[in-house]
């Protein structure tokens, strides 16, 4: 494992003082998260903290009524906060909004209005929103939020027959989505693709009465009489200083469902609450953060995942932050566009994925040379675990030594971070790779395939033994498929033991550390050897001469599966022969004869989402020679076609 790295006396770690914290927290978790929630505004308190008298269907701040638009909206109405920035949005074309919390207020209102009294949403009701990063997009889900309803925010990455699924479970009968938007300098044109998903909705039974279309590219849509409303004449037939007021939500209602990938292919509608969500975000940002007034916070994701809902919209909104809001591509119109933002609006935090860290890292330093980053003073990576080399080149090029990085672990299921550094509470020193400890509240541990706790240093499976505010409240209308996803590996009913299984492997250094490396169901089994991608991955990624990696298992008549990794080079360096066995080399170095890649293959491009993620599961099925699905919600599904070539030089 990797040392702990020095720091100015500014950021100096506090160590003991972290743990004697988190050891207060966890000695009695009600009490602790009573408290939390106590920092909040609520119409009524609750009556109980905790319900888990039907485990694994935990219920936090029972009898408690809220909502959250009052503590992200409603609380800095007439305050300072009121004239501050809360958006500086940025379009991929170069289109500019300021967009300050009295705005937010203002058309969150008018919205909520609209919505209630043209359209008709009731309270208890899903929407399904389908919009891209724009402003509209936050504005929309408070919107929801405020009338008592729940939404259900789908990427704008998605094809047609993926929203249609979305929508299918959700039942919506309501669809927010917008003309189109910009993506590397072309006009996706999304009110088409929403067409097309509400018709294969109908096909299912389905039907969406209305679609709601956010005017941003201006571009001629087809059109729907009776169904499809604008947006901007919705607003202008709300009263201008239309109010809504909050509706009393109870705690343990549903604030909004998210649907996330599980290993059968059908999404998973994640649920979270209204009360145990709200508390469980505005803490734990807060300690991620350590917020202050001047602050500019840029979480360079996109809303359509729990990172957006979590640190772009109610995280932030709920400690009056102003924020960057980005649109377009992160390396276009060149590689410098994100941190040419990072300068010329002085961010202060900047919170985004290994991908595309590894993605700018590509593209060379000469797109961070002679900037004026001195105000960065926190840094944070989300998604994935950071392989060290990455991580270094984060610490050292874009934070110039001197910005601590927070790498947090979570889930769309978690809520917010659950492992992380707190600089909030006090920074511990730092370990490349490692996302540190378990934060206030939160009981982690790593346990053996067997149950039993994993030595240190061991590799295990991460597990929490307690339930937190911010944990799901099940999955969308399959409380079984609940239980057996996230309950079932280890815990035991009858002896009243309930542990939350993430499917993520872990290790736990002598220190105490957490090291995630990935997921324990991307795995391969090489002569009966399980070997986890991730941990490949980065390997790989440690010749200087790597971007970006993904390895699969590729069938072998002998070992059933060998690694072979597809590999995107920086530039400056070419493909040969030489150079695939300097990069097994590094492998057999790092972990051993027996993950050495059978071939290291070269491409230009991996198939990724529009936000980043590279699709392992589309290059798996092209390793073993099945369709790759849906490539619709690929940044460029040409990558697929050069994938598969390479893959079937192999087998030739």
């Amino acid at each position: 494992m990797s040392e702990a790295l020095p720091f100015e006396e500014v950021y100096w770690p506090d160590k003991e003082r972290y743990l004697e914290y988190y050891k207060k927290s966890v000695y009695d978790i009600e009490r602790f998260w009573d408290e939390r929630a106590r920092e909040l505004i609520w119409l009524k308190y609750w009556d109980r903290v905790l319900d888990d008298s039907n485990p694994p269907f935990y219920r936090w701040f029972v009898g408690g009524v809220t909502n959250i638009n009052i503590n992200a909206l409603d609380k800095w109405y007439g305050t300072s906060v009121e004239n501050k920035v809360a958006y500086y949005w940025v379009g991929e074309p170069g289109d500019r909004r300021a967009v300050t919390y009295g705005d937010l207020y203002r058309e969150v209102n008018r919205l909520a209005w609209a919505l209630r009294e043209l359209v008709g949403v009731k309270p208890g009701e899903g929407v399904t929103i389908y919009l891209p990063m724009i402003p509209e997009l936050p504005i929309s889900m408070l919107a929801v939020t405020r009338i008592g309803a729940f939404h259900s925010v789908v990427f704008s990455g998605f094809s047609a027959a993926a929203l249609a699924e979305r929508i299918v479970d959700a039942k919506s009968r309501i669809l927010i989505t917008a003309d189109g938007f910009y993506r590397r300098g072309r006009i996706i044109e999304l009110k088409k693709i929403a067409d097309e998903a509400v018709r294969l909705a109908a096909e299912r039974g389905v039907k969406v009465e209305k679609v709601i279309v956010v005017r941003r590219a201006r571009v001629e849509v087809p059109w729907s009489e009776g169904r499809d409303l604008w947006y901007h004449e919705l607003l202008n037939e709300a009263p201008p200083k239309a109010y809504v007021k909050p509706e009393p939500r109870q705690a343990t209602d549903v604030l909004f469902i998210l649907y996330t990938s599980g290993t059968t292919g059908k999404p998973k509608g994640i649920m979270h609450s209204v009360g145990g969500y709200m508390t469980y975000v505005y803490n734990v940002f807060k300690w991620n953060w350590d917020p202050r007034p001047d602050d500019i916070f840029w979480t360079a994701a996109d809303i359509g995942w729990i990172t957006g809902h979590t640190y772009i919209v109610y995280g932030p909104l709920m400690h009056g932050m102003t924020q960057i809001m980005y649109e377009g591509a992160p390396d276009y119109p060149n590689p410098g566009r994100i941190w040419s933002l990072v300068e010329e609006y002085g961010v202060t935090t900047f919170y985004t994925s290994p991908t595309m860290l590894r993605l700018l890292m590509k593209y060379g330093d000469k797109w961070l040379e002679g900037r004026d980053f001195s105000r960065l003073r926190l840094l944070g990576t989300v998604g994935e675990p950071i392989n060290p080399e990455v991580w270094k080149w984060y610490y050292t090029k874009v934070g110039r030594e001197r910005a601590p990085i927070v790498d947090t672990w979570w889930q769309t299921e978690t809520g917010a971070a659950m492992i992380s550094p707190a600089p909030g509470i006090a920074l511990v020193p730092l370990k490349p790779g490692s996302a540190t400890y378990p934060l206030p509240g939160i009981v982690a541990d790593v346990l053996r395939d067997d149950g039993r706790p994993a030595e240190p240093g061991e590799k295990g499976l991460l597990v929490i033994k307690k339930p937190w505010p911010g944990m799901l409240m099940g999955i969308w209308g399959d409380p079984k498929r609940y239980i057996k996803t996230y309950w079932e590996r280890f815990s035991k009913p009858e002896e009243g033991v309930w542990i939350y299984y993430p499917a993520d492997y872990a290790v736990k250094d002598k220190d105490g550390y957490f090291w995630l490396l990935g997921r324990a169901d991307e795995v391969m089994n090489v002569a009966g050897h399980r070997l986890g991608t991730i941990e490949l991955e980065d390997a790989v990624l440690m010749h200087p001469a790597v971007s970006e990696a993904a390895v699969v298992g590729f069938p072998d008549p002998v070992k059933g599966e060998v690694p072979v990794a597809l590999v995107v080079l920086k530039e400056g360096y070419e493909p040969s022969p030489k150079l695939e066995e300097e990069i097994k080399a590094k492998v057999r170095e790092v972990i051993g004869p027996i993950a050495v890649p059978k071939r290291v293959l070269f491409v230009n491009k991996l198939p990724k989402t529009r936000s980043g993620k590279i699709m392992r599961r589309i290059i798996l099925r092209l390793a073993r020679g099945q369709d790759p699905g849906d490539v619709t919600t690929l940044e460029d599904p040409a990558s697929v076609d050069e994938v598969k070539k390479a893959l079937e030089n192999l087998k030739s």
